[in-house]
């Protein structure tokens, strides 16, 4: 298993125990919003080079 694959299992197993014990939108707005509030902590050198690997990894 790759570690992408490992942190897509890990997000998936804890966004379900998020729905269990949380209210379905304070589950989302975590779920969301932790991936976002890392994305805005980056500097916008960093948030180039994401976006320019993030591109190459989808084949354009």
């Amino acid at each position: 298993m790759s570690k992408n694959a490992k942190i897509a299992a890990g997000g998936v197993a804890v966004g379900i125990l998020l729905l269990i014990w949380l209210p379905w939108w304070a589950a989302l707005l975590i779920v969301l919003g932790v991936p976002a509030a890392a994305y805005l902590t980056l500097d916008p050198s960093q948030r180039r080079r994401l976006r320019r690997v993030s591109r190459k990894e989808l084949g354009r």
